[in-house]
């Protein structure tokens, strides 16, 4: 269970304003979800060629999320933050972004009791799984009724698996059930009439994506690799023309970067595309979806940021939310494999966000030099196809 210990406020200066006090971020966690195990096998594939004598376990595994909730609370971030414990989501609350007859599947499939159940590529549902599945999406639309309700402005949802690839109507890439998007559709429901959700996983966020694809309440952002779409469980390609449709046209928008992309890249796609579509949508609620699978070191990612990428992008995000939204933002959990630094540059996101001043862990790896020119070329060439596409963005 989740301690119930509670850190006092802080009064670091941050960045933007001396002497500005820093809001204690909510962490909703429940250490049930460690039961999910998806396996072992070559790249996530669940495939044992006879020939190795070692297999990796699953890169969406436990022992990855261990050491993100260990150093959140043995780490020098620690006094900054408040735990709570998660729920699991109930069946009724799971339908307002899935369709019914995709919750069947899952719960069916659930019921076989099966070992190595292979939903989809990649994705694995195991004994242990549905519960861990339901207790992420119940945390999360906890972590999300705390801030609705009033309790704190910074809450974060630290859950597994991860949800931004699943659809409405089907599993994709580890992902069973929505997380964030559930959460968007709670507080859609609680009267906010504008959510923007911008998403940094180095693959693009295309379940939540989907989910709002019609609507012009929510404004959905993906930054990520370059990738394209990778099989019938993926159909998206997460390129620049998939805007939405209808009354969503627009609404949904993509920054595939290329590969390297780096600190400097990150923050320049942020400063150039991000800030200014935020700055026309004027949400009335940030989410943010993060995943450390962006970083220099992660086994399915290449765009190479640091932690010094990841705190400034919490930074900017927190100043979109303080000009915005009241200072109001939900984090998710997505990806990040690398057992160590995940936990690392996750510390530096909330760093970020939370507006410390200085670091207050060093980066312990080196990391590799970016291509940032390569990137800004492609960023400006994302913008120019914003102001001639996207009518709301036109005079960016």
């Amino acid at each position: 269970m989740a301690s119930s210990s509670v850190a006092a406020t802080a009064a670091e200066p941050g960045p933007h304003a001396a002497g500005e006090k820093v809001a204690a971020a909510a962490v909703f966690w429940h250490e049930g979800m460690l039961a999910h195990d998806a396996g072992r096998g070559v790249f996530g594939r669940g495939l044992d060629p006879g020939f190795l004598d070692v297999l990796d376990h699953h890169p969406e595994n436990a022992d990855r999320v261990r050491n993100m909730v260990s150093i959140l609370r043995r780490g020098p971030i620690a006094r900054f933050l408040s735990w709570h414990s998660g729920r699991p989501a109930h069946a009724a609350e799971l339908l307002s972004f899935h369709s019914a007859e995709y919750i069947e599947e899952l719960v069916q499939a659930d019921s076989a009791g099966a070992n190595n159940n292979k939903i989809c590529e990649c994705t694995f549902l195991n004994p242990g799984s549905w519960d861990a599945a339901l207790l992420a999406a119940g945390t999360t639309l906890s972590a999300m009724k705390h801030i609705l309700d009033g309790h704190a402005k910074i809450a974060y949802a630290l859950v597994r698996p991860p949800g931004h690839h699943a659809q409405p109507d089907r599993a994709d890439g580890y992902c069973f059930l929505n997380n964030a998007g559930l959460a968007v559709k709670l507080a859609l429901d609680s009267g906010r009439r504008r959510v923007a959700v911008v998403d940094i996983d180095v693959h693009y966020g295309n379940g939540t994506a989907e989910g709002f694809y019609h609507t012009d309440s929510v404004l959905t952002i993906s930054l990520h690799m370059k990738h394209g779409s990778w099989g019938p469980s993926h159909p998206q390609s997460g390129l620049v023309d998939e805007t939405g449709e209808g009354r969503g046209l627009g609404y949904n928008l993509n920054i595939p970067l290329p590969n390297g992309s780096g600190d400097a890249g990150y923050e320049y796609a942020m400063n150039e595309l991000v800030v200014p579509a935020i700055e026309k949508f004027r949400p009335e609620l940030m989410v943010f979806v993060v995943g450390q699978d962006s970083s220099a070191f992660d086994p399915n990612g290449r765009q190479c940021l640091t932690m010094d990428g990841y705190r400034k992008i919490g930074q900017i995000m927190r100043g979109m939310a303080d000009q915005h939204s009241n200072g109001q933002i939900l984090i998710v959990q997505e990806g990040g494999y690398h057992i160590t630094y995940s936990a690392y540059c996750l510390h530096a996101t909330l760093e970020g966000v939370l507006n410390l001043q200085a670091p207050l862990l060093d980066d312990p790896l080196g990391f590799y030099p970016d291509d940032e020119k390569y990137t800004m070329q492609a960023v400006d060439i994302i913008k120019k196809c914003w102001k001639e596409s996207i009518p709301f963005l036109k005079d960016i």
